[in-house]
């Protein structure tokens, strides 16, 4: 796919439903005893492979042209798989998933594409061992994971790194082992599931930087809208603040404050941002956002991310790498080596990609330098199969001397599958 120059954007999208909420409602639902309604469930393809293994444990899912019906007994009745279940390229499934096997009472195994059978899971393995479960890695780290479910019993865990995927996990387990889970989060992350939990009936409290919950639980459905995804609202934003004369209206955003940083500093810099028509839904806050073009955010928009911003801006920085090319001292990202351990090694994908556009930058074991002063001339890109970096650079095309090639634009399947359409309808005016 080739992605050309555009001389602004302008219009109105509604975006896909946040791909994080979605996948902890899906779960969480299935952990309850009854019929938890969700609408705006997100088309994201990691968002059907969680669906696809919940129904391989014996949860039925029925969808409408509103979202779906998640319909279970509860999570002491899931089944044993007939096959090994599958999560594809989502972490997230299969981290979350490996809590409810742990606690089953059966064995099952989980594993996914070659990608994610890549990525190392010893940050849930670990814990969740120390809770009692019993998992078996390949190579010690990696999926596939082979799980037999056990009585899990509560535990004091500081997280040595930040993770939404591997807190999520642990309070997860908390609610199927006996007695309290203690879970220390030194840096706040996305706190989607804190969120759910008391929607869902259980037994939770959050007291600074200590997360408690109780378990067994006894979990109730409940019902959700899922507000627009804000990762995916980024590279809008983006666009808007590059291209000269652009307006855009992203419909119903999810505007969480530990998903909405890169927003937040928009509007530090002197961004051209409105909100309106806030609301809130389960604690989860959502608005319209119409997005201008901004040359007084080029200019005063932080040139160096690091620190406790990254596991805030932990999804946004391909695109804020392509923000980097408009700010006028350039970019520089430190501390974010959990960048080499996603979809690919994001650092590497950013940095190889820049320079096959011509684009100068400087590797860092945590991160990357990227000078200012520069332009895209065009070429090929690789996504590595990275649905984040092939959105990036559809919109580094958009401000390129000439077109820029996509090598895999299916890739963005795992999040956004309407993606180019949306650039295309926005491009044309």
């Amino acid at each position: 796919m080739h992605i050309r120059p555009v001389s602004n954007f302008r219009g109105e999208i509604k975006l896909p439903g946040d791909k994080s909420i979605s996948h902890r409602y899906a779960i969480l639902g299935s952990m309850a005893n009854g019929i938890t309604r969700i609408k705006n469930f997100s088309d994201s393809h990691d968002c059907h492979s969680t669906l696809n293994c919940l129904k391989k444990i014996g949860v039925r899912i029925l969808r409408n042209k509103e979202g779906i019906e998640i319909i279970s007994r509860g999570w002491e009745n899931f089944s044993q798989p007939c096959e090994t279940l599958n999560a594809e390229n989502s972490g997230t499934t299969l981290r979350l998933l490996s809590a409810l096997l742990a606690s089953s009472p059966f064995t099952s195994k989980i594993r996914g594409d070659s990608s994610l059978n890549r990525r190392p899971m010893n940050r849930i393995v670990a814990p969740l061992r120390k809770m009692g479960a019993r998992i078996q890695a390949h190579k010690g780290t990696c999926p596939p994971l082979l799980i037999t479910g056990s009585q899990l019993r509560g535990i004091n865990y500081r997280m040595p790194v930040a993770s939404a995927q591997v807190k999520s996990c642990l309070l997860l387990a908390g609610l199927m082992a006996k007695g309290q889970t203690v879970i220390k989060e030194e840096t706040p992350t996305r706190d989607h599931t804190e969120k759910a939990l008391s929607f869902f009936g259980a037994d939770f409290q959050q007291a600074t930087s200590l997360l408690t919950v109780s378990g067994p639980a006894s979990l109730k459905p409940t019902n959700m809208i899922i507000p627009g995804d804000f990762s995916s609202a980024a590279f809008f934003i983006t666009a808007a603040l590059l291209i000269p004369n652009s307006r855009l209206r992203l419909q119903k955003v999810g505007v969480n404050s530990t998903r909405s940083t890169l927003l937040d500093l928009i509007e530090q810099s002197g961004g051209r941002v409105k909100r309106t028509k806030l609301k809130t839904f389960n604690a989860e806050p959502y608005c319209d956002l119409t997005v201008s073009f901004s040359p007084e955010t080029l200019r005063r928009f932080p040139h160096q991310i690091k620190g406790d911003l990254i596991p805030k801006l932990i999804d946004e920085i391909p695109i804020l790498a392509i923000l980097g090319l408009g700010l006028s001292k350039g970019l520089t990202v430190r501390d974010a080596k959990e960048l080499r351990k996603k979809e690919s090694d994001r650092i590497h994908s950013i940095v190889v990609n820049f320079r096959q556009l011509g684009v100068k930058i400087e590797e860092y074991p945590d991160g990357f330098h990227l000078p200012p002063g520069q332009k895209i001339r065009g070429g090929k890109i690789q996504t590595f199969g990275d649905h984040r970096v092939a959105m990036a650079f559809a919109i580094a095309g958009t401000i390129s001397k000439t077109p820029v090639e996509i090598d895999d634009p299916s890739s963005v399947s795992i999040s956004f599958p309407n993606f180019f359409k949306a650039l295309q309808s926005l491009s044309l005016g």
